[in-house]
This record gives structure tokens, C-alpha cells and sequence, in this order.
């Protein structure tokens, strides 16, 4: 009997109805044709930034001519590093970093060592005069010039000082003493070379953060060092994660009830554990010199190691431990009872998957389109970030109506500026471009981002319609698995490939938009952090809260809307409705129900993340005697184990994902079925016996189960 109730008409009995519909057309036609538009536009942007781009500019530093140091086969192979003629018109490294320093940059074989003048190195031995060339423009007279003229045509820096190399770049060898006091090469003041002198401590206001880069950059190195002495033990770790969760898989097919109250329980007792060791570490520091420390006090350290020897950082551990803990048992009383209908959701998936075994391996195809877009959005990137010109500018001290114009420095001297300005010089000023192409840029970057959350929403949209299509296919086959036909899963992928590549344009557009929206506020959070406007932060932090609820919410319907396009093959507005009014009418079915079953695939999640992370834990940090031998020394053993933590997580979600979008195609199935049968001859349940039972229903007669 048909109901409405304001939440979408209930399915009526369609007696030819045996699953995913195999007589369909073609849905969301424009916006097929807009996304192979799009994608067209991408391949065009890609290809102008490889020709356009040049990411020799992240390898090797430039200089102000458009060389790059220490680039093999040319004539600065032996000029490796990069020189500043005035540190101080820099505004701290990172502007350095960015290749952006408004001086003249030169390649040299090796950074200053000492304080020297041009005025001493003129005046002083030929020595002096030798090593002062080295940091000259080539080609100069420096014996026959005088300093004036030498500085008026920027032939020469003012001065010398004492600098280190860092990350390829001549920087100030900046150094604290005791009380505070900065020097630079153990001077304090030094001069300038243009009869004044200057404080060290202004060197540092224009390399501040220099520290933070070479504390950085310190960190980095080690944790490289540590995936070189570790790395095939990650790996090791992480074929021991998968064949864990194959275990597991197998496992649930023949074991689902079981096994799920064998997760649970050791779920609770790994947290268990964890919360015990904490306290045990908590216990042992008590009385430690140093460990009454807080992490406040403590600030950030490069030597993470250092936060382990202090009593607060396991207190803080267990207490997070032990909420997770009471949060999970409080769940697990109270649902109890749903818990039961649950787990025999997860029963008929594992049955689902065993005669779905192709569906284990899709995930790979899946990871392998994602690791393409990614690949293709970074290559793009770095080039379009590296296809920037070097512009030079009329830089003058008199009046001169040439003045901050584009100039070319090989024929500037024979310009029209030259003789109108005498005083006038081509200086580079910055690197970008005045061409239409270099105009756009910030919107060819802007359109790489867009097109990367759309092409990898696709890919997951692919998939998830793929693998609705296959086990909708299996829970309408009346008779198992004699009815399911072969090869659900290439002809689901068929399917969705030939009449539904339009609608899952149109579904992953939606979250995209969402998704650079969410991007976009995050950028504008970093920029006002340092703001004073209150309510412009409080403003951008409820659209930030209100855009990521949003995005889930799209997302747990595009899921359901794939779920409807797999089986009935309509478009995404129609689908997308069907599913919304199904689940209405089912609200707290949804609610309880199928959280329930998300909560418990979380937890096997949960469960092998667990078991490796711990047998990581304690082989990493020897505490393992037997393999302690074995075990590589590492300068963070954190390395490797959140390593092996992250990508069990990643390769557990990935078996999981299957599981999880079985049991949403069954429930929706499950509900589909509860509305279009009644349980007579005419009318039979599709759903398995065990739900029938749990349900109290059967296929002889029909009673209302509320």
C-alpha cells in the first residue's frame, strides 16, 4: 500500500524489479560534458606550466642574471652558492627562500669569512684585493675604478661579512653570547663600507627567522636520515598491516558475530593497556629531576624525545586514553540491543564481500587514479609556482620619468633611459612576469586546486557507485548466489563509466565547491591571525564551522545518492532525493542503526591500528630483547612509528571502505525491501534469514514490526 507522509512516496511492488536496472540512459549529459571541458582546460594548464615553468628554480638558487649555481655543465658548476650583495634589503630568509631579495644576487664557490670594506680592500694588500673580487660582478676593473664609481654602477657590495651557507645561500653568521648580545664573527658593530656602521643586532632583525629555518631544516634532515635506516622495516610493518586486515576480512566472513565481539573487547582492553602503561611511565618519572616540567614551560623542542621524560605529557596521554575508553563503553551499553541487528548487517556483508571477493582488490584501482591526480596536481604546481620571470626596474636617485619601468640590464646602458638618467640603473626587482600569461597566474594555480578536489571526488565517486552497483546486485538476487549475475564488479564499473559519468561530475562539483570554499577561509584565517578584530575572527571560525558541516552532510548524501544511481540509474538531482526521502522515512533506523555498524567497522579499524602500532612501538624503541639487535638506531624512534601507524590506518580503511560501503548498499537495500514486500508469496523479502528473524518477519505472513 502506498503511503505518503510528506517524506516522499514509499516504493511500490514491481514485480520485474530484480536489482540494478540494466535497461538505462545516460544521466547529467551537460555536466558530462562539462567536466571533460574542465579536464580538457586542465591538460591545457598543464601543459603551459611544463613549458612556461622551470623547477631547476626550487634545486638550484639564482642568480640576478638568471643562472642557477652549481647547475652541472655550465659555467657555475663550481659556483654552488648564492650571494647577497646587501642582507639588509631582505626582509628576513624566507623572502630569500622565495628567490624574491630586492639586491643583486651572485654565484660564488664560498660564503665570506670575514668583515672587509671595499674602501680597506682597495687600500689594502693584494690579497685583500683577490679575495674582494670574488664577490665582484665578473669582468670588473677593480684596480682602475674607484669606489664610488665601483658602488654607482653596482659592480661590488659595500661590504663583506661573516656568513655560513644555508640551504645553498651566503646568510650572516649570526651568534648569541652570554647576556644576550649579538654578534656577527664576534663583532658586534662593524662598518658598512658608506662611512657608517651597523649593529649586528640589525643583521638579525633581517634574518630573525633564520633560527626557526635552521632548526627546521635540522629536524628535517634527521627525520630523512631516519626513513634511510628504517625504511624497510616501515615496509615490513606495513605488509604485516595488511595481512592483518586480509585475517581480519576472512575472518568476518565466516566468524562476523564472533569476531565483532572479539574486536570490541580487544579494542577495550588495547586502550586498556595503553591507559596502563601511561600510568606506569606517569609512576616511574615521579620523583625524576626535570620531570615536573610542563610542556608550556618546556616550549617546542626539536628533540621530541625530550617530552617522554617528562611526567606531563603521559598524564595528558592516559587522560585522553581513558575518555576515549568511557566514551566507547557508555556506547556499547546503550546500544546494545542495536548492536545485535548491527552485527547482522556486518554477517550479511561478509557474505556479500565472499561472493564479491573482486571487491577486495578495488581499492587498489582506486588508490592507484588518486596517486595520478595527486602526482599530476603537485607536478603542475611546482611548475606554475617556478614559471615566474625575473623583472628588472629603472631604480634611480634623481628625478627620472623612466623611473620604476620594466628595463632589460644587457642593453640598459645603451638605452634611452641611460642617457636621459645617468644615475639610473636596471636593478631585478622581483620575480613574476607582466606577460598575459604571468597576469593569470594566480588563477591557473587557483583552477589546479579546483581541479584536483574535483577529479579526486570523482575517483571516490567511481568507486562508490562501482561497489554499490555490485552488492545491490548481490542482496536483490533472490536465490545465492545462483541469481548474482557475473562479474558485478566490471559491470557496475561499466555501467557508471557509460551512462553515469555525468552524475558523478555533478555530485563530486557540489562537494568541490565546498571543499575550495573551506580552503579559502583557511587562508584567510592564516592571514588574520595576527589581526585584532574579533569578530572578524569569530565571524571567519562559524563559517568555517558551518562549511565543514556542510561538506559532511554532502557527502553522506552524494554516498547515498550513488548508492540509488547504481541500482535505479537516474540522474543525481532524482537520485539524490530518493535517497534523502528513503532515509527520512527511516530517520532513526539511520540515525542508530547504521552509526552503529560505522562505529563497529571503525573500531576493527581501530583494533588493527592498535595491534601494529604497539608491536611498533616496542621494536622501534628496543625494548623488544630479542630483536634489540635488530632494531635500527634512529634519531626519533616516533619516526617510523607513526609511519607504520599512518599507513596501517590508510591500508585498514582501505579493506574497511569495501565493508563500509556494503553495509550502506545493504541497509539501503534492507530499507528498499521493508517498503516494496510484505513477506507473502506474491510479495517475498529478499533480506537474509537472519535479519528476518531479528526483525520478526518472515516470508509466510506479514506482521508490522512496529
Amino acid at each position: 500500500m502506498t503511503k505518503y507522509d510528506g517524506k516522499g512516496e514509499s516504493r511500490k511492488f514491481d514485480p520485474n524489479f530484480k536489482g540494478p536496472i540494466h535497461n538505462r540512459g545516460c544521466t547529467d549529459i551537460l555536466c558530462c560534458i562539462l567536466f571533460i571541458l574542465a579536464l580538457l582546460g586542465y591538460f591545457a594548464v598543464g601543459i603551459i606550466a611544463w613549458s612556461q615553468g622551470d623547477p631547476r628554480k626550487v634545486i638550484y638558487p639564482t642568480d640576478s642574471r638568471g643562472q642557477f649555481c652549481g647547475q652541472a655543465g655550465t659555467p657555475l658548476e663550481k659556483k654552488p652558492l648564492l650571494f647577497y650583495f646587501n642582507i639588509l634589503k631582505c626582509a628576513s630568509p624566507l623572502v630569500l627562500l622565495e628567490f624574491q631579495c630586492p639586491t643583486t644576487q651572485l654565484c660564488v664557490e664560498s660564503c665570506p669569512n670575514r668583515h672587509l670594506t671595499l674602501i680597506k680592500a682597495k687600500v689594502g694588500n693584494k690579497d685583500d684585493q683577490e679575495y674582494y673580487k670574488k664577490y665582484c660582478k665578473e669582468g670588473v676593473d677593480f684596480t682602475g675604478l674607484s669606489p664610488p664609481e665601483i658602488l654607482k654602477d653596482g659592480l661590488c657590495p659595500a661590504m663583506l661579512m661573516p656568513s655560513k651557507a644555508f640551504t645553498r645561500r651566503c646568510l650572516p653568521a649570526l651568534a648569541t653570547l652570554k647576556g644576550g648580545v649579538v654578534v656577527v664573527g664576534n663583532e658586534t658593530t662593524f662598518d658598512d663600507g658608506n662611512s657608517g656602521t651597523v649593529n649586528a643586532s640589525d643583521v638579525l632583525e633581517a634574518s630573525k627567522k633564520s633560527n626557526i629555518a635552521v632548526e627546521a631544516r635540522q629536524v628535517a634532515m634527521r627525520i630523512f636520515e631516519d626513513y634511510t635506516h628504517s625504511w624497510h622495516w616501515i615496509l615490513l610493518g606495513l605488509v604485516i598491516a595488511m595481512v592483518v586486515s586480509l585475517i581480519f576480512i576472512v575472518l568476518l566472513r565466516f566468524l562476523a558475530g564472533i569476531m565483532v565481539w572479539i574486536m570490541i573487547i580487544l579494542v577495550i582492553l588495547v586502550i586498556g593497556y595503553g591507559i596502563f602503561h601511561c600510568y606506569m611511565e606517569f609512576a616511574s618519572l615521579k620523583g625524576e629531576p626535570g620531570a615536573d616540567v610542563t610542556i608550556r614551560d618546556l616550549g617546542l623542542q626539536t628533540d621530541f624525545s625530550v617530552y617522554l621524560q617528562i611526567r606531563q605529557t603521559w598524564l595528558a596521554f592516559m587522560i585522553i586514553l581513558a575518555i576515549v575508553e568511557f566514551i566507547i563503553i557508555l556506547l556499547l551499553i546503550f546500544l546494545r540491543k542495536r548492536i545485535m541487528i548491527a552485527i547482522a548487517l556486518i554477517k550479511e556483508a561478509s557474505r556479500a564481500v565472499g561472493h564479491v571477493m573482486s571487491s577486495l582488490f578495488y581499492p587498489l584501482l582506486t588508490f592507484a587514479l588518486l596517486a595520478v591526480v595527486i602526482a599530476y596536481w603537485a607536478i603542475t604546481a611546482v611548475f606554475l609556482s617556478t614559471s615566474n620571470e625575473q623583472v628588472y626596474k629603472v631604480f634611480n636617485t634623481s628625478v627620472c620619468p623612466f623611473s620604476r619601468e620594466t628595463c632589460n640590464p644587457k642593453t640598459f646602458n645603451s638605452s634611452n633611459a641611460s642617457l636621459v638618467c645617468p644615475d639610473a640603473e636596471c636593478l631585478f626587482a622581483f620575480y613574476g612576469g607582466e606577460t598575459l600569461y604571468h597576469k593569470y597566474l594566480i588563477l591557473f594555480q587557483f583552477y589546479n586546486v579546483f581541479l584536483f578536489f574535483w577529479c579526486a571526488n570523482f575517483v571516490t565517486a567511481l568507486g562508490q557507485v562501482t561497489l554499490s552497483g555490485a552488492f545491490a546486485s548481490y542482496y536483490w538476487a533472490f536465490k545465492k548466489p545462483e541469481d548474482i549475475p557475473a562479474y558485478p564488479i566490471f559491470s557496475s564499473l561499466g555501467r557508471a563509466l557509460r551512462y553515469h559519468t555525468g552524475s558523478l561530475a555533478f555530485g563530486s562539483l557540489i562537494l568541490s565547491l565546498v571543499q575550495v570554499i573551506r580552503v579559502l577561509l583557511e587562508y584567510l584565517d592564516h592571514k588574520l591571525k595576527g589581526a585584532q578584530n574579533k569578530f572578524a575572527k569569530f565571524l571567519l571560525s562559524c563559517l568555517k564551522c558551518c562549511f565543514w558541516c556542510l561538506e559532511k552532510c554532502i557527502k553522506f548524501l552524494n554516498r547515498n545518492a550513488y548508492i540509488m544511481i547504481a541500482i535505479y540509474g537516474k540522474n543525481f538531482c532524482t537520485a539524490a532525493r530518493d535517497a534523502f526521502f528513503l532515509l527520512m522515512r527511516n530517520i532513526i533506523r539511520v540515525a542508530v542503526l547504521d552509526k552503529v555498524t560505522d562505529f563497529l567497522l571503525f573500531l576493527g579499524k581501530l583494533l588493527i591500528v592498535g595491534i601494529v602500532g604497539i608491536f611498533s612501538f616496542f621494536f622501534f624503541s628496543g625494548r623488544i630483547k630479542a630483536v634489540e639487535q635488530a632494531a635500527p638506531s634512529l634519531n626519533y624512534y616516533w619516526v617510523p612509528i607513526l609511519t607504520v601507524v599512518v599507513g596501517s590506518y590508510l591500508i585498514a580503511h582501505g579493506f574497511f571502505s569495501v565493508y563500509a560501503m556494503c553495509v550502506d548498499t545493504l541497509f539501503l537495500c534492507f530499507l528498499e525491501d521493508l517498503e516494496r514486500n510484505d513477506g507473502s508469496q506474491e510479495r517475498p523479502y529478499f533480506m537474509s534469514q537472519d535479519l528476518l528473524t531479528l526483525l520478526k518477519k518472515s516470508n509466510e505472513d506479514y506482521k508490522s514490526m512496529d
